[in-house]
């Protein structure tokens, strides 16, 4: 079978085209794919690792879903139609007749305003990383049960696509209120496939759902999602012992796939909205002073970095805080003028030996936290290193599972140094990328821990401007003070790989490696 692949846009993707006319699905068979890390806990809301979406997002629905077949337009899920008043500031969601949680419970409008209330203002001990998402939301109604209606502060450009988040998993009203730390401990969904077991270590199983509202639908019977990285993972790809890998490889190991596997090899590339992000903890010196963190960022040769990381790892494109080719993102003529993307690179780190010389640490040293995933926080994180030796700077490699890498920057008083941290999401929208840069009273992903309500105003602005200019001009001048701050400051942005199994139909890669992992339309042709 000869293997074609296209790089288009960020609207379609890149999808490999395989000769076979459109298929009717088949029924039966269990899904083996593999899964690179490990789920930290259950809940949704305070998750944003693909490790967490693809074993867990299978038993969740959300209000409404992308059509990952026409990306990225939205269509509904829990939510059967919907209407925006003309100002903007009203969203009413009919929902879905007939639907059941797994436990055999009705759904009704009550467990979309228990999910998002829990979203946007959660109790006492409970996680959201969606709090800044819903922070326009003024009350939530439930008129009827199949019912539900948003009524915002002032106007959000982005609020119809939140309602599309794969990580606003709707959770029971009954059971919320039971134990607001339910989903935490506990799977229980109206999706596609219930949960069977979570073996650590090993694998995640999930089984059909009998119930599930759409007819006909899973075409699966069930699904076992194996925690398997590295080597051992191309490995089991290329025997076809997992069918697939849902988050992306490195093209060297496309390449040994498409060789081993042959005409039973399916290649799907796109751009990928993810970059990997430089973290400093500002409440622990010297990365309380700007000087140092700006000395660190200006060190990065990020245009030669690219070049040679794209021919090894999952990473291609030097971008600021948007993904390059999105068309608010700053074009290469206004990021060339910003710290840290110079092309002058040895005007650059002369600076910054300057700038570290006047904070009194000519000689810094400190230790750099990353995460133990070869794809591509390893080669990226030896690369940074490596340009900070270029200034004189000697840094600790420290690479964690992901589970405590997490936890070293999530918990409330950090005690790293500088860690690399990942800017992903389901689809480009500045008021998902930017939350990374807001206060962190305003964000739960904020782990440098600054407070800079110069970028929470400017936030703000962008957020409630609907004409697309006024808007890019918010953004660049966000931009110009977050990279001049350097509190967190992007790496290189990500391309998206995906090899599986031929075997494996009804799956479409999409620019966000969060997207399209309900698993309710895949389907296998055995």
């Amino acid at each position: 079978m000869k293997l074609s692949r296209f790089l288009l846009g960020l609207a379609a993707g890149a999808i490999a085209l395989t000769g076979i006319a459109a298929q009717t699905p088949i029924s039966g068979g269990v899904l083996k794919f593999a899964v690179s890390a490990e789920p930290p806990n259950y809940d949704c809301h305070a998750q944003t690792s693909f490790a967490f979406i693809h074993p867990v997002r299978p038993h969740y629905n959300t209000l409404l879903k992308f059509d990952t077949a026409k990306y990225p337009a939205i269509k509904g899920d829990l939510a059967e139609s919907w209407n925006v008043a003309k100002d903007g500031l009203t969203y009413t969601f009919k929902l879905r007749k007939g639907v059941k949680f797994h436990d055999g419970s009705t759904f009704s409008s009550q467990d979309i305003k228990a999910t998002y209330d829990r979203l946007r203002a959660p109790p006492a001990g409970v996680r959201s990383v969606r709090q800044a998402s819903y922070a326009d939301v003024a009350s939530i109604e439930t008129p009827d049960p199949l019912t539900v209606v948003f009524k915002l502060k002032k106007q959000n450009a982005s609020m119809l696509t939140n309602f599309a988040s794969p990580w606003d998993c709707v959770y029971s009203a009954a059971k919320l209120k039971q134990d607001p730390k339910f989903p935490e401990r506990n799977i229980m969904g109206t999706g596609p496939f219930t949960f069977v077991q979570h073996v650590a270590g090993s694998q995640w199983t999930g089984r059909k759902f009998e119930g599930y509202f759409e007819k006909g639908k899973p075409y699966l019977n069930g699904y076992v999602a194996i925690f398997i990285s590295g080597a051992p993972m191309v490995n089991a790809l290329a025997a076809g012992e997992v069918l697939a890998e849902f988050r992306g490889q490195s093209p060297a190991d496309r390449d040994r796939l498409v060789k081993t596997l042959g005409g039973k090899a399916v290649v799907q590339e796109t751009p990928w909205v993810c970059s990997l992000v430089v973290t400093f903890n500002t409440k622990k010196k010297p990365f309380d002073d700007q000087r140092v963190r700006k000395a660190l960022s200006l060190a990065i040769d990020r245009w030669a970095g690219a070049e040679a990381l794209q021919k090894i790892a999952l990473v291609r494109d030097v971008g600021g805080i948007l993904r390059p080719g999105y068309d608010l993102a700053a074009s290469e003529k206004e990021l060339v003028q910003l710290p840290g993307f110079s092309k002058d690179i040895n005007a650059s780190r002369a600076e910054a030996r300057k700038l570290l010389q006047a904070a009194g640490v000519p000689n810094l040293s400190f230790t750099f936290t990353n995460r133990n995933v070869a794809m591509p926080y390893v080669p990226v994180g030896v690369f940074l290193i490596d340009q900070w030796r270029q200034i004189g700077v000697n840094v600790k490699h420290e690479q964690l599972e992901t589970r405590l890498y997490l936890a070293a920057q999530q918990r409330d008083n950090p005690t790293f140094d500088a860690a690399l941290d990942f800017n992903c999401d389901f689809m480009d929208e500045p008021n998902l990328q930017l939350q990374k840069y807001l206060s962190h009273d305003r964000s739960a992903i904020n782990y440098a821990q600054q407070t800079d309500r110069v970028l929470d105003d400017l936030f703000d602005k962008q957020s409630g401007e609907l004409d697309k200019k006024k808007r890019y001009a918010i953004l660049r001048e966000f931009e110009k003070r977050a990279l001049e701050q350097a509190y967190t400051v992007p790496t290189i942005w990500w391309h998206r790989i995906i090899v599986h199994d031929k075997r494996l139909k009804g799956w479409n890669i999409t620019p966000s490696h969060y997207v399209g992992q309900d698993l309710a339309d895949v389907w296998l042709d055995q």
